[in-house]
C-alpha cells in the first residue's frame, strides 16, 4: 500500500492544501507543521505557477504573491527536506504540467523521491496524457494522483481502475473556490468508482465549512480543502499558522464524528 493510501486507514481523511511561498516559505513551513499537528491526514503543497488555470481568484492571487516574492521549485524542495524532519503525514505536490516539464520530468520526480514526497497532482493533465508523467513517477516511487469531474461520466471506471494513491473527485465544474452549496451527485460518482476499484476517493473544490466537509466525506473517504485555508493565510499572514491549525482541527473533528 502506498503512503498516500495509508492516509485513509483511520477513518475519513482530511486533506489540506497550501500554496507554497505565500506570504513566504517560512510561514508555509510553520503552517504545514501546524496543520499536521492539528490532524491533517494528507497535505497538498501547491507549487506556484504563473497561469494556474484550475484555480479560482483566492489561489490565483496566492500564486501571484508567492512568485512575486521569489519562490522557486528548488526553494520549495529544500523546505520539504526540512519539513520531513518532523512532518510524517503523506505529502503530495499539486502544480501544473509546465512546472514539472520545464524542470525535467525525471529530474523533478527524482528530487521528490529524494526529499520524501509521496506523489503529485497535475490538474491540467487529462487521463489520456498521464503516461507522459506516470512512468517517471513510478520509477521514483511516487503516486500520480488522478482526478475525476462531473463531466468524466463514461471515463470514471477507466480512470478509477488505473488510479494511484487516491482518487481526487472534483465536486463542481469550474475553478477552485469556496461554494455555499455543492449540487453535484457525488454519491453517484463514488458508486461508479467503487464498482471499478478499491482506491480511496476524496472530494475537493468548494468545501469550506465543517458541515460541508462532513457531508462530502460521508459520501466518500475524505474531504479536501484549499481555498478556505489559503484565504486564512492571506488574511493573517505570518500569524496564520495558529489560526489555520484551529481551522484544520475543527474540520478534522467534523470528520471524526462520522
Amino acid at each position: 500500500m502506498s503512503n498516500i493510501a495509508k492516509a485513509f486507514d483511520h477513518g475519513k481523511a482530511f486533506v489540506a492544501f497550501i500554496t507554497c511561498g505565500d506570504p513566504d516559505l517560512e510561514t508555509t513551513e510553520k503552517t504545514v507543521i501546524a496543520m499536521a499537528n492539528a490532524g491533517a491526514d494528507l497535505i497538498e503543497l501547491g507549487i506556484p505557477f504563473s497561469d494556474p488555470t484550475a484555480e479560482g481568484p483566492v489561489i490565483q492571487a496566492a500564486n501571484a504573491r508567492a512568485l512575486a516574492g521569489g519562490v522557486t521549485t528548488d526553494k520549495i524542495f529544500e523546505m520539504v527536506r526540512r519539513l520531513r524532519a518532523s512532518v510524517k503525514v503523506p505529502m503530495v505536490f499539486m502544480t501544473y504540467a509546465n512546472v514539472v516539464f520545464s524542470y525535467g520530468i525525471d529530474r523533478f520526480c527524482a528530487r521528490c523521491q529524494e526529499i520524501g514526497m509521496d506523489g503529485m497532482i497535475l490538474p491540467d493533465v487529462p487521463y489520456e496524457e498521464k503516461e507522459e508523467f506516470a512512468p517517471a513517477c513510478r520509477a521514483h516511487n511516487l503516486d500520480f494522483v488522478s482526478l475525476i469531474a462531473p463531466t468524466s461520466e463514461d471515463r470514471i471506471a477507466t480512470i478509477a481502475k488505473d488510479a494511484e494513491g487516491f482518487l481526487y473527485i472534483v465536486s463542481s465544474m469550474g475553478v477552485t473556490g469556496e461554494r455555499r452549496e455543492i449540487t453535484t451527485d457525488i454519491g453517484a460518482m463514488v458508486r461508479l468508482v467503487r464498482e471499478s476499484a478499491s482506491i480511496p476517493c476524496a472530494v475537493g473544490f468548494g468545501i469550506s465549512t465543517p458541515e460541508q466537509a462532513a457531508h462530502m466525506a460521508g459520501l466518500s473517504d475524505g474531504a479536501i480543502v484549499g481555498s478556505a485555508i489559503v484565504r486564512l493565510i492571506a488574511e493573517h499572514g505570518k500569524d496564520a499558522p495558529e489560526i489555520v491549525a484551529e481551522y484544520v482541527k475543527r474540520m478534522k473533528d467534523a470528520l471524526l464524528a462520522l
